[in-house]
């Protein structure tokens, strides 16, 4: 499971890093990292897809936001009955709290 979140973590965290400086023109001297290199990125793809290059970030999040929760779901399935456990011992927990018989509002 480590690698797998490894794996799907790493490529999102190298585009988003890359697309982060190269937006923005931070390129510390690296061609890759550049404005004009982001543009003609863009520019290659959605020539290839055949969509306009503006869209296709607002794509490639949505992808990622659907990536992550697929991700989040099969790690939630997995640990279902971690999760499961533990929602029950702070429900159990957070009744005990209300039933207190100290209460604020005998305070002085």
């Amino acid at each position: 499971m480590k690698w797998f979140l490894i794996l799907w973590a790493g490529p999102i965290a190298l585009l988003g890093s890359w697309y982060g400086l190269s937006y923005y023109d931070m390129s510390f001297g690296f061609f890759m990292l550049t404005r004009d290199t982001h543009d003609l990125v863009f520019q290659i793809y959605g020539h290839i897809l055949g969509i306009p290059p503006e869209s296709l970030p607002p794509l490639v999040l949505r992808a990622i936001i659907f990536d992550s929760f697929l991700v989040l779901g099969i790690i939630a399935f997995r640990r279902r009955k971690q999760i499961f456990a533990w929602w029950q011992a702070r429900r159990q927990s957070s009744s005990g709290v209300l039933a207190r018989d100290d209460s604020l509002s005998s305070a002085p």
